[in-house]
Parts: structure tokens; C-alpha cells; sequence
């Protein structure tokens, strides 16, 4: 029993020393994670920060070396973790080399070099001996514009300013980005370096509260562990006793009687605790009957339980059925009523589109009936025109022909030249009301039918037979189509559209006209499908300013000295195209040729 007794205590106490060491080791681990966490991301932007520095500033003897190498001047950590980034990362596609110097005056042969304020290293003396050996200096904590580039401490990350003058002096090339994110005024440094000292004397602070914190911790553990002396020390004495009692021969050697009294007691209370158990055996007999006629009863209840239940499921069934019809006569209903104000909807809507559609056809009446006026008047200044217009200047031509003839030897040069001037004009003028007559009656016709453009391309061919021998011009054709039109009409278009690549050109240069079609589908319209045709020239090109006024009717771009015409040839073209229901459009180069584009409907309703 002592040796039990002795075992337990020993076990207690091995517990008790397990708990103190749990508790120091969780206070540790802890603090050190807290600390060790920001001080691993701060390590880690520090390193990153110096590789992109190196990265976006330019050397010029970069690429005549295998490596590029770095310095770290005195005994800081951080090249533990530039190494550690070296086997990740190359600064200009080379292998990166890290260099320790302790003192300044080993310092050579490194592309950049990094030192923290903390280590107590002249900045100024550092940048004189460094100078002209096209070293770029970071420094980590130093005053304003001391450094080349200079980082100092922002929470958990990290700013930086550069001192331009120094890094272009030593003949470095700085990125644009670099400079964009860098501190621009002392100011700003000044504040943030305030700012960093404050949070390190915040964090200072807590660690001050936290060293409390465990000493006190410490302190009253030490108080547990002299409590737990005490204990021990009585415990051992308690031990001491027990054993010595153990060790008497009075304790070992008991009366006689002492037991036989002892055993009269024990039978006396057997006896008593017999009689006991016999009363109560008799209780327990009366509740076992007791127990019996109360199962009859709940037998006989929960038989009736049982009739209820089926009578309660029958009755479930029942609201069930019929909680079902009404679900279903109260959608009939929804429905009904949704399906009326559809339709008194669809009605309201119909007879206000109705109303819409009578206001409409109205205004298109008017319109026809405004239309049908134009057109008439339209006809009318046709026919006079034709008529009224060309009688008088008939007359002046044939007034012309006859003072030239029967007294053009009176007249001086001036005088003939004038009337030269003025029998020209009156032929322009003819051709003129002729050309405008023709745009007038374009599109009157609506009866259309199925024209091979290949046929209209061949005879065409034989009515410009002549100027096309005369300037020796080269029309390439292919792919031409069937399409549904007037044959007069688009005869015209073609006619135009080569006779201008003919005529509008250097004066030593060939004519060559490419003439194609293709289908296309424009998604735009339905979708719909039209002839795409493409006129091609090696013309003197139209510049962009006048690309939209050469549709439009006797506009000129070139005086009648150096190419003659009315001017109205391209307007004839717009106007039989989107006649056809197409469009018209060009693309050119000034000097070097125009593409005309048409589209004409596959089906022409």
C-alpha cells in the first residue's frame, strides 16, 4: 500500500511538471509566431523588393557578364533570403550571385548593393568609396535622398524614394514605373518615417506588456512549484509515519477479543440486513401484482389507441383529398383570371395598335398623296425641260452658227474667242439639261426582270470598243451573275464606272480594270442575301475628304482642262443602285486606284 501510495504521488508530480513546461512552451510559441509571422513576410517583400529594383534599372555592361551579382554589407539576414530568391529568380535572363562584405572597403565587383541603417555604416562614406564603379546602392531606414534608392518600414510592407541625380551620375537608366510609385518630397519620407516609429514603439510596447505578462506567469508558477515542495515534504513525512507504524509489533498484533467483538458486530448487523431484504421482497411482491394490473390496463388502452389511429388516418386521408380539390379548383381559378386579363389585355393592346395603325395609314396617305404631287411636278419640270429650256437654247446655238459664219471675219480675235466661249457654253449647257432629264427618268421603271451581267458586260465591251483600243486599256472579268433588274439601267451603272476608270488616270499609264462579284448574307437586314459587286482601277485615286461628294449631282474634282464630263455620271450610278434596293461605296489610295462596291438584291421584290 505505501509503495501504491508513493506511485501515485510520483505520477502526480511528473503531471504537474509536464503542465509547467506545456504552459512556458505555449507562451513561447506564441509570442514567436506572432513576431515571426510579420517578420517572414517583411524578409520575403525586402528580398523582392531588391530583385525588382535590379530589374528596372538599366546597366550597360549587363550583358558582357555570366552573373549578375548583389552585395550585402555587414551581418544582416537578408542574404539568406536573396539567395533563397536567386534559385527562383533570374535579373536579365542571368544566374544571380550573392556576395556577404563586412567591411566597406571590400566592396568590388557587384552590379547593386544593399545595406540597413541598423549596422551603423556611413552612407556618405559609403557612396564616395563606391563611386565610379557603377555600383547601385539601396540603403533600408536612412534619411531622405541619402541613398541612391532609399526603403524605409510602412507596417507590414515597405516605400521607397530615389535620388535621380546620384543613379544617372553613376550612368544608370531608370524604368518609368519605378519612378511613377516612388516618394516625391521630403514631407512625405519625413512622415512616414514618423509613422514607422511610432508602430515600432506601439509594437515595442506590446512586447514590453507581453515580457510583464510572462514574468508574472513565471512568478506564479514559481509560487505553484514551492507550494508543490510543501506538499511534497508533508507527503514524504506522512510516508515516514505510516511506515513506522507498520514497523510496531503492537499494530501487527490486534486482541483477541478486539476481533471477536468485531466479528459479534458484523453478525448482528447481517442479521438485521437479512430481515430487511425479507420486508422488502414483500413490498416488492405487492408492486410486481400492482404492476401486472396496471399492463392489463395500458394493454387494454393501447388497444384503443390503435382503433383511434386508423380511424385518425382514415380522417387524414380524407382532409388530405380534399385540401388537394381545393388547391386545385383555387388555380383553376387563378388561371381563369389570369387567362381574362390576357386577354382583356391583348384586347386594350389591339385596339390601341389599331388606332396607332389607322393614325398611320392616314399619314402614309398624305404622304402618297404629297408624293404623287412632287412626282408630278417632278414631270413637269421635265417636260419643260425637254421642252421649254432646251427651244431657247437651241436657238442661241443656231444664232451662234450663223453670226459665226456670215460675220465672224468682222468680229477681232477677241470677239471670236467670245463667241467660241459661247457656243461652247450652250453645248455644256445641252448636255447638262440631257444628263438631267436621264437622272430624272432613272428608277421610274419598276418592271424588272432577269439580266445576265455577262451578256451586258460583252456588249458594252463593243460600244467602248473604241477608247479602249485608244488607251490600250486591260478589263479582267469573272464570277459575273444573273440578277433581277433593269437591263438599261445597270448597263449604265457598269458603263459609268468603267468609262471613269478609263478616263480618270495619268496620262502614261494603262488602264487595268478588275471586274468581280461574290454573294454575301447582311445580318443586319433580316437576314438578306445581295450580289456584291467590286470594280477595281489603277486610276489617279480619290482622296478621303471628297469620297462622299463624288455621289453627288454635277460635283466636280478636276477642272474640264484636264478631264471633261458633266460630273453627274457617279450620281446616275448611286441613284439605279439604290433604286435596286443596294448600296454603293468605294475604297481608294490617292495616286494608286479606286475599288468601287455595289450590292444588287438576290431577290428583288
Amino acid at each position: 500500500m505505501i509503495c501504491r501510495f508513493k506511485n501515485i504521488f510520483d505520477t502526480s508530480n511528473n503531471l504537474n511538471k509536464i503542465v509547467v513546461a506545456i504552459f512556458f512552451m505555449a507562451l513561447s510559441v506564441n509570442v514567436l509566431a506572432q513576431d515571426s509571422g510579420n517578420e517572414e513576410v517583411k524578409r520575403l517583400q525586402r528580398a523582392i523588393f531588391i530583385f525588382n529594383f535590379a530589374q528596372q534599372v538599366g546597366w550597360s555592361d549587363v550583358e558582357q557578364q555570366e552573373t549578375f551579382k548583389i552585395g550585402v554589407l555587414g551581418p544582416d539576414r537578408t542574404i539568406i533570403d536573396l539567395q533563397a530568391m536567386s534559385q527562383k529568380r533570374k535579373i536579365y535572363n542571368k544566374p544571380v550571385e550573392i556576395v556577404r562584405f563586412q567591411q566597406i572597403r571590400e566592396i568590388k565587383n557587384v552590379h547593386l548593393l544593399y545595406v540597413n541603417y541598423k549596422y551603423n555604416y556611413d552612407i556618405h562614406y559609403l557612396l564616395r568609396k563606391i563611386s565610379g564603379k557603377h555600383i547601385l546602392l539601396i540603403g533600408e531606414d536612412y534619411n531622405f535622398n541619402s541613398s541612391m534608392i532609399n526603403m524605409v518600414n510602412v507596417g507590414d510592407s515597405f516605400e521607397y524614394e530615389i535620388n535621380s541625380n546620384r543613379i544617372e551620375k553613376e550612368g544608370f537608366v531608370i524604368a518609368p514605373t519605378l519612378k511613377r510609385y516612388a516618394i516625391s518630397s521630403s514631407e512625405k519620407w519625413k512622415r512616414l518615417y514618423r509613422n514607422t516609429e511610432k508602430s515600432l514603439n506601439v509594437i515595442q510596447k506590446e512586447n514590453k506588456e507581453q515580457q510583464s505578462l510572462l514574468d508574472n506567469k513565471e512568478q506564479e508558477i514559481q509560487n505553484q512549484k514551492k507550494k508543490i515542495d510543501v506538499k511534497e515534504e508533508e507527503i514524504n513525512q506522512q510516508h515516514k509515519h505510516i511506515e513506522n507504524l507498520y514497523t510496531k509489533s503492537q499494530v501487527q498484533q490486534k486482541k483477541y477479543e478486539e476481533k471477536i467483538l468485531i466479528e459479534s458486530e458484523l453478525e448482528k448487523n447481517i442479521q438485521e440486513q437479512i430481515s430487511f431484504i425479507k420486508t422488502q421482497r414483500e413490498i416488492i411482491k405487492e408492486s410486481s401484482e400492482e404492476i401486472q394490473k396496471q399492463s392489463e390496463i395500458l394493454k387494454d388502452q393501447k388497444s384503443k389507441i390503435v382503433d383511434q389511429e386508423e380511424v385518425l388516418v382514415q380522417q387524414t386521408s380524407e382532409i388530405r383529398k380534399q385540401k388537394k380539390i381545393n388547391i386545385l379548383l383555387i388555380s383553376l381559378v387563378v388561371l381563369f383570371l389570369f387567362a381574362s386579363f390576357i386577354i382583356y389585355r391583348g384586347y386594350v393592346a389591339k385596339k390601341k395598335f389599331n388606332k396607332e395603325l389607322q393614325e398611320k395609314n392616314l399619314a402614309i396617305y398624305e404622304q402618297s398623296l404629297e408624293l404623287e404631287a412632287k412626282n408630278k411636278e417632278l414631270e413637269q419640270f421635265a417636260y419643260i425641260a425637254s421642252h421649254d429650256l432646251q427651244e431657247p437654247l437651241n436657238t442661241i446655238s443656231s444664232f451662234i452658227g450663223l453670226i459665226s459664219e456670215d460675220y465672224g471675219e468682222s468680229f477681232d480675235e477677241v470677239g471670236k474667242e467670245s463667241l467660241t466661249f459661247i457656243k461652247d457654253a450652250s453645248i455644256r449647257m445641252k448636255k447638262l439639261i440631257d444628263a438631267l432629264l436621264e437622272y430624272s427618268r432613272l428608277g421610274r421603271g419598276k418592271e424588272y426582270t432577269l439580266v445576265d451581267c455577262s451578256t451586258v458586260f460583252s456588249e458594252l465591251e463593243k460600244d467602248l470598243k473604241n477608247i479602249i483600243e485608244k488607251t490600250k486599256a486591260k478589263i479582267t472579268v469573272k464570277n459575273l451573275p444573273v440578277v433581277k433588274g433593269s437591263e438599261i439601267e445597270l448597263r449604265l451603272l457598269l458603263q459609268n464606272l468603267i468609262s471613269n476608270g478609263i478616263k480618270f488616270r495619268e496620262s502614261d499609264v494603262e488602264p487595268k480594270i478588275d471586274i468581280s462579284c461574290v454573294k454575301i448574307t447582311d445580318i443586319s437586314e433580316g437576314p438578306k442575301e445581295y450580289w456584291k459587286f467590286a470594280v477595281k482601277d489603277n486610276g489617279i485615286g480619290i482622296p478621303d475628304e471628297h469620297r462622299e461628294r463624288i455621289f453627288a449631282i454635277f460635283q466636280r474634282l478636276h477642272s474640264r482642262e484636264k478631264f471633261q464630263g458633266t460630273g453627274i455620271g457617279l450620281a446616275h450610278c448611286k441613284k439605279i443602285v439604290e433604286s435596286h434596293g443596294g448600296k454603293i461605296w468605294l475604297t481608294s489610295e490617292f495616286g494608286k486606284g479606286s475599288t468601287f462596291y455595289f450590292t444588287i438584291p438576290v431577290k428583288n421584290d
